[in-house]
């Protein structure tokens, strides 16, 4: 089973220069697809062997989620919104490596529980599944997270793992879990994150 979380600090070997490559990629408005806050770059920015890398920290061999933002970057600034809060991930791990100089982390990533289910997450087994009374994962997505998703109401905050420079996270891409609010005004100074999405190795 993978773990629900890992934190690992100072895990790339020149962070400065990984951020340099990250402010150097292009953040265009006008390429805007998703639900989330901020903007995302128009493309990977790579680390070599990081799959490999997880995959010894996880216990699973993984691979790139298809279809996923896998190894983009995202910069999110003061005031910048989403059509979307709490929510899940389309993949079998996620990761979040944090970009921000430390004199400029703060918030960093936060987990939640639904209130109305007392679920932190949605479950990933059929016996865990049928104990919340629903029978299909996607119809819980679809009345819980979905539905509820910017509802801060519904939501109780049960932890924030923080923001650090050059600290990675991977998480259960199934708990339920938010980004803290972007800052600065330029992106020099915004909230600047590299997304991790694996799936399970098929070979």
């Amino acid at each position: 089973m993978l773990p629900s979380l890992i934190i690992v600090d100072d895990f790339l070997s020149d962070p400065h220069g990984f951020r340099r490559r990250a402010l150097a990629l292009d953040y265009d408005p006008r390429a805007k697809k998703g639900n989330y806050p901020g903007l995302m770059s128009g493309g990977p920015l790579e680390i070599a062997g990081l799959d490999a890398a997880v995959s010894a920290r996880a216990g699973v061999k993984l691979q790139p989620a298809a279809g996923t933002m896998h190894q983009y970057c995202r910069l999110t600034l003061k005031g910048d919104a989403g059509r979307s809060g709490v929510h899940i991930d389309p993949a079998y791990y996620s990761g979040i490596l944090y970009l921000n100089l430390p004199d400029q982390c703060r918030g960093g990533t936060d987990f939640f529980r639904h209130k109305p289910t007392g679920l932190d997450g949605v479950p990933t087994t059929d016996i865990a599944l049928a104990a919340t009374g629903y029978s299909d994962p996607n119809r819980l997505i679809e009345e819980v997270v979905n539905a509820d998703t910017l509802k801060p109401a519904r939501w109780e905050k049960t932890m924030t793992v923080p923001m650090r420079f050059n600290r990675l996270i991977l998480f259960s891409p199934w708990l339920f879990h938010n980004a803290a609010p972007g800052f600065g005004d330029r992106p020099e100074t915004g909230r600047l994150v590299h997304l991790m999405f694996f799936a399970a190795a098929t070979v």
